[in-house]
This record gives structure tokens, C-alpha cells and sequence, in this order.
């Protein structure tokens, strides 16, 4: 989360749960398969699971994803299993309560073990995204497989991005290559086949693991040619690159119930998606944004 907080905006300018769906009966219709709904932390907005369990009853929708800190989740997991959601994504970056707290600026570890816990128990498939970090968390990777052979958690370690060009931020960075290295040096690691709709993840398993690790190199290893996503915020606008600079506001049409002009608009969306972005571990072109309101 920014330092400073999240920059608060009036009720308006957030796109309503009917306009979200409104959204969402309109592109998957057009080929969108796989929803996933991230934040900010979502779970954190009244009414979500009934909204939930709308998306879930989609025709054509075949997966519903959702992105938590976790923190509210061992209250929450059997509801949510309940509305349809079928897979959860977890950010954690540290299993160390102290290390989790200054990431976080605050977060409470025990709350998200618990939750991951629960989830478990009740039979959802958890992802948990890792952050690497050099000199933060780098520490921890063997930490985080290791969780893999007990448990039938998917790891995956992504590379620092520049998001907000912080200062330093190319020091942070470590390649997957590297991650994969420094795990393998301890446990041997075996390739695993890609599913039909699995993201942008290269992964492995430990041998005899019930889990897998895997790792997402936006910096070391652009994987543009495979993108098919967008994204779009919570205040309505609409990004076909996590790095692209421009965005769409979809709220006139959604506001307007113009389906017809809303589904043009999001086909030119995807037509002009780019080929690539630029970054490495070196540099970056795009404008600095916060992850907390474009989402994981």
C-alpha cells in the first residue's frame, strides 16, 4: 500500500455492483472466460458476496477467481465457496510476522494463516503470490516451498516491478531464473504442464510435493505474446497493458446502458493491446502508478 494511504474518492465515482455486472454480462459474451476480482482488498466492500455469487451464474463464465489479502477470509471462505468463487489468490510477501508488518505497514500474519488455513480446510484451490524481493524477503524462499510439500499450495514468486519507480527499485529486483536457482540448490525441481487458462506462471514441483512453485518474470522475461487480459478499475476505467500509460473510462457507457457501444469500445480495447512494453531491470517508460487501485 502507498505510504500515504489510499486517496479516498466519492461514492459516485465507483462503479456499482449492477454496473460490474453489467460489465460482465457484456464481455463474456465476447469471449472473456475467466474473471477474477482483486482491489484494493475486496472483501473489504459490503455486498460482495452476493455480487459474487451473480458473476458465478453466468452463462459461458467458466472460472471466478478472487484475489485477497486474507485477512478477512477465515470468516468468509465457506460463503464465498458458497457464492461459486473457485479459486482463491493470496498475496503474501513474508512468513516472518515482523518482516509481514513492514511490508504491509501493519498487516496481522496470524489473521492470514489463519485464513489461508480455513480456506484449505474447505477444499479451494490457493495460489499465494510472493513478491521477491532482494534484501526484504529473499530470505524466505526456501520458507515458502517448503509449504508446497505438505500442502497443495501453488507458490508463485514474481519479479519486483516499478510500479511507482520508487527510488532504488532496480536493486530489489531478482530474476525468476535466480529464484528458481536458489530453490533448486535445496530441493530438485521438476517442470509442470500449463492448464488450459493458467496465467503468466512458469512451474514446478518439489519431488514428492503436494503443491508447486512457480515464477512470473515481468522484468527478466516479458510474456506479452501470451497476455489476453484487462483490466479494469473500480472507478471504471479500463487498461489492456498493466504498463500502458493510456486508460479508457467506461463509465459513460456503462452509465448510459449502452451495450452495444460498450462492447465496440472494449473490442477496439483488445485490437489495440500492444505487442510489448518497456522494462527491465534497468528502466521502465510507462507513468508511475499503485498497484492498489489497478489490482493483483
Amino acid at each position: 500500500m502507498p505510504e500515504d494511504g489510499v486517496n479516498k474518492v466519492c461514492h459516485h465515482e465507483i462503479l456499482s455492483y449492477e454496473e460490474l455486472l453489467l460489465l460482465a454480462r457484456t464481455v463474456v459474451p465476447l469471449g472473456i472466460e475467466k474473471i477474477r476480482v482483486t482491489g484494493g482488498e475486496p472483501l473489504v466492500r459490503t455486498g460482495v458476496v452476493p455480487f459474487l455469487k451473480e458473476l458465478s451464474q453466468l452463462p459461458g463464465l467458466r472460472q471466478l477467481v478472487l484475489t485477497t489479502n486474507a485477512s478477512l477470509l477465515e470468516d468468509m471462505a465457506t460463503q464465498l465457496k458458497d457464492a461459486g468463487v473457485q479459486r482463491l489468490n493470496i498475496s503474501l510477501d513474508s512468513l516472518c510476522p515482523d518482516n509481514f508488518a513492514a511490508i504491509t505497514r501493519g498487516g496481522d500474519l496470524a489473521k492470514v494463516l489463519a485464513g489461508i488455513r480455513r480456506a484449505n480446510e474447505i477444499g479451494f484451490p490457493v495460489k499465494i503470490n510472493v513478491v521477491a524481493m532482494r534484501g526484504v524477503n529473499d530470505h524466505e524462499f526456501l520458507d515458502f516451498a517448503a509449504l508446497t510439500i505438505e500442502k497443495p499450495f501453488a507458490i508463485r514468486f514474481i519479479e519486483y516491478m516499478p510500479t511507482r519507480k520508487d527510488e532504488s527499485w532496480e536493486s530489489r529486483v531478482i530474476s525468476g531464473e535466480e529464484i528458481l536457482q536458489r530453490i533448486a540448490e535445496r530441493y530438485p525441481l521438476q517442470p509442470v504442464v500449463r492448464g488450459e487458462m493458467a496465467g503468466p506462471s512458469r512451474d514446478y514441483k518439489i519431488d514428492g510435493a503436494l503443491g508447486t512453485v512457480g515464477v512470473i518474470t515481468p522484468v527478466s522475461g516479458h510474456f506479452c505474446h501470451d497476455c489476453n487480459r484487462i483490466r479494469v478499475t473500480s472507478q471504471g476505467m479500463v487498461k489492456n497493458c498493466l504498463f500502458a500509460d493510456t486508460e479508457v473510462d467506461l463509465k459513460p457507457y456503462l452509465r448510459a446502458g449502452d451495450v452495444t457501444a460498450l462492447q465496440e469500445m472494449l473490442k477496439k480495447i483488445v485490437t489495440d493491446k500492444p505487442g510489448k512494453y518497456l522494462i527491465s531491470d534497468k528502466e521502465s517508460s510507462h507513468q508511475p502508478f499503485s498497484m492498489s487501485k489497478v489490482g493483483g
